[in-house]
């Protein structure tokens, strides 16, 4: 086939529209980038994509056909990933688009603006990207609603939805049942708001899983945080904080893409879900509240809420003697000060296989993970002489010390991904786009399919989780 000069294994062919002149693009080469080369040049793939749809947009192309050498399967399916992602606007609120009146989510119309036909891509390794992609785009419309639209329990409902139309249960726990069960950081941090708290349980357990114990996903879900009686100021902080619940956001939809995609494994997702506000009862500097497993804690800063929430759900966690339990959370400023919004902190229990088979994904979807220490020496920065923990510990090393907090509640594997950095940013970065980004998902969900795939259990072909995924809709 011509391919105008590329070498032979190098080029991509596409289409704008049937019947139009063919668009080719080079493959970077793998070596430009040393021993990172072939998660560089996948990434370069997606930032190709990116550009296809801003082309494919400006000129008002509607239709694309795409085709790959053989040799590039990966690579066509980082282009569309790319491509895809890139495709998301949230725009429901713009009077022209007569959304909010419709009660549409923003996705629905978008996924129609640019009909993609990729020639030599399986079909099932299609389908899968389609649904990777939409729950991604399913984090991002959760963490772009204001808070006056989506609370904690609206976050709830929106799970439920999502169970109900993906394949997995759902169970909400209401402020009354979080009181029985003792979450006194969910409650604390809940006083000063007139909106109650949500405790969010979402199960997937198919016949075939390929793990007994569960891998259990936790979600901060601070659906808007003022930072309490220890005031955020508004310009560059509290403005954006309606992206506190982005680590939740990403779990729940963690859930819906591997449900969707049918994938063999065993997981369980909890999300504790309030907002924080300076009401006339809110907890504030110098209490000292009980956390669910009988742990007292000195508050010093209200605005440190994010911890004592997760607190809850993480002593909850130990009823399922998991396999592996990871929280994601929009933690600290300090992990943006750390890494910006190019990577994420990441720091934990778990075994060294357990942690690089993490790291490893966040390379393979450019996810990027940054493994810190939680050596013992930081558990002194948040001991106190009135209660068993304080939940801040100084200015330096504020990640770790937020993650050493978190530690005392876990008896188990566990990683903590600090995502205060990409989750949320301020101006359009690629296929990442602008403000929620929903990272994470493509995290979790390159994760827990490694899982699958080096699990001694035989795996599950696509085409086999394809045929249960359109079985369960007949």
């Amino acid at each position: 086939m011509e391919h105008h000069g590329y070498p032979e294994g190098e080029w991509i062919q596409v289409a704008l529209a049937p019947g139009a002149a063919w668009l080719y693009i080079a493959r970077p080469p793998a070596t430009r980038y040393g021993v990172d080369g072939e998660y560089r040049a996948l990434e370069e793939f997606r930032k190709a994509g990116h550009r296809l749809e801003r082309l494919c947009k400006g000129h008002k192309i509607k239709t694309l056909q795409t085709e790959f050498h053989p040799s590039q399967g990966k690579g066509h399916e980082a282009l569309l990933e790319g491509l895809l992602l890139s495709s998301y606007r949230f725009d429901r609120y713009l009077k022209s688009s007569n959304k909010a009146a419709a009660g549409k989510a923003s996705s629905d119309k978008d996924s129609k603006r640019l009909s993609v036909h990729p020639v030599n891509l399986g079909k099932e390794a299609l389908l899968e990207l389609a649904e990777l992609c939409r729950a991604v785009i399913k984090a991002r419309d959760l963490v772009n609603e204001p808070q006056s639209v989506l609370g904690a329990v609206e976050l709830a409902q929106a799970f439920k939805a999502m169970g109900k139309e993906s394949g997995f249960k759902v169970n909400v726990w209401n402020q009354t049942r979080i009181e029985q069960e003792g979450m006194g950081g969910i409650l604390a941090v809940n006083r000063g708001s007139v909106r109650p708290s949500t405790f969010t349980i979402m199960e997937y357990k198919p016949a075939n899983a390929v793990n007994k114990q569960p891998i259990v996903l936790v979600g901060k879900g601070v659906v808007y945080d003022t930072g309490g009686l220890s005031l955020k100021p508004t310009p560059g902080s509290m403005d954006s904080m309606k992206c506190d619940m982005a680590g939740a956001a990403a779990v729940g939809a963690t859930m819906q893409a591997i449900a969707k995609n049918s994938l063999p494994v065993y997981v369980i997702a909890l999300v504790p879900a309030t907002d924080n506000r300076p009401g006339g009862d809110a907890y504030a500097p110098g209490d000292i509240i009980r956390i669910s497993d009988g742990t007292t804690v000195e508050v010093l800063n209200t605005d440190a809420e994010g911890r004592l929430i997760l607190a809850d759900a993480l002593h909850y966690a130990k009823r399922y003697k998991p396999e592996l339990v990871v929280d994601l959370a929009t933690l600290t400023g300090s992990a943006v000060m750390a890494l910006s919004s190019h990577a994420t902190p990441c720091m934990g229990t778990a075994d060294r296989n357990q942690m690089q088979a993490m790291v490893d994904a966040g390379f393979r979807c450019y996810e990027r993970l940054v493994p810190m220490p939680i050596w013992e020496e930081y558990g002194d920065m948040i001991k106190t002489s009135v209660a068993d923990l304080k939940n801040i510990g100084g200015r330096e090393a504020g990640a770790i010390t937020a993650a050493k907090f978190l530690e005392h509640f876990t008896d188990y594997p566990w990683l903590h991904l600090d995502i205060a950095g990409p989750a949320f940013l301020d101006a359009e970065h690629t296929y990442r786009g602008k403000h929620g980004t929903g990272h994470g998902v493509r995290l979790l969900y390159a994760y827990l399919s490694h899982r699958v795939m080096s699990s001694k259990a035989p795996a599950q072909s696509a085409t086999s989780r394809t045929s249960s995924k359109l079985n369960k809709k007949s």
